[in-house]
C-alpha cells in the first residue's frame, strides 16, 4: 500500500492520490511520519461495506441458529430495555 505525506498532498493535491491508487487499492496519508488516514476509490469502499454487511448477516444467522435471540412484542421489548436502566 502506497503512502502519501500530508505535505505532498497539500502541494500536489488529488494528483498524488490518483498516482498512488493507480497501483494500489488504498493509499495511506501520513502526517509527520505517522499513518493517519486511508483513501480509496469509491468502488473499493463500497466493496468493503458490502463485505461488512455480509459478515453481519452471517453473524445474525448464526445467532438465530444457536438460539441467541429474543422474540417479543414491542411493549415487552421496551420494558426489557427500560428495566435495565
Amino acid at each position: 500500500m502506497g503512502a502519501i505525506a500530508a505535505n505532498d498532498l497539500k502541494t500536489r493535491g488529488v494528483v498524488s492520490i490518483s498516482e498512488q491508487l493507480a497501483d494500489n487499492h488504498e493509499a495511506i496519508i501520513t502526517v509527520r511520519g505517522k499513518s493517519r488516514y486511508v483513501v480509496m476509490e469509491i468502488e473499493q469502499y463500497q466493496y468493503l461495506r458490502e463485505c461488512e454487511l455480509e459478515a453481519a448477516l452471517l453473524e445474525a444467522r448464526e445467532d438465530v441458529q444457536a438460539g441467541r435471540v429474543v422474540t417479543e412484542n414491542v411493549a415487552d421489548h421496551i420494558k426489557r430495555l427500560t428495566d435495565g436502566l
